[in-house]
């Protein structure tokens, strides 16, 4: 039996598109809309070929903690296993760390910041 999906990962790029999905968890994974709070939105530029290739452009999102409660980041939660919690830090390693957050659902969720 396959392990069942217990993690939620809040999305705001590239993890949101279908095919950056079947990429990395090889599925389509069950997804909400979803909110987190205090914080905002910056854009990078970068330079990693991996990405470029399956997520498109060079510029790239990256959360920013704000601690004011009137910023907030609009995207998705994920559904996804251990496993694939696993396969998402090594698609996001060049950029990211991996924190836990709590949504504006009151829900935790791993994400991905810079």
């Amino acid at each position: 039996m396959s392990e069942q999906p217990d993690q939620l990962l809040f999305t705001y790029g590239s993890l949101q598109d279908a095919e950056v999905q079947l990429d990395t968890f090889g599925r389509l994974v069950v997804s909400q809309p979803a909110t987190l709070p205090g914080y905002t939105i910056d854009y990078i530029e970068i330079d990693n070929a991996r990405l470029s290739d399956v997520a498109g452009p060079s510029v790239h999102p990256v959360l920013r903690h704000t601690g004011n409660a009137l910023d907030k980041v609009v995207g998705t939660v994920v559904h996804v296993t251990s496993e694939e919690l696993d396969a998402a830090d090594e698609f996001e390693a060049a950029l990211y760390r991996r924190a836990r957050v709590r949504l504006a659902n009151g829900r935790e969720a791993w994400v991905y910041v810079g």
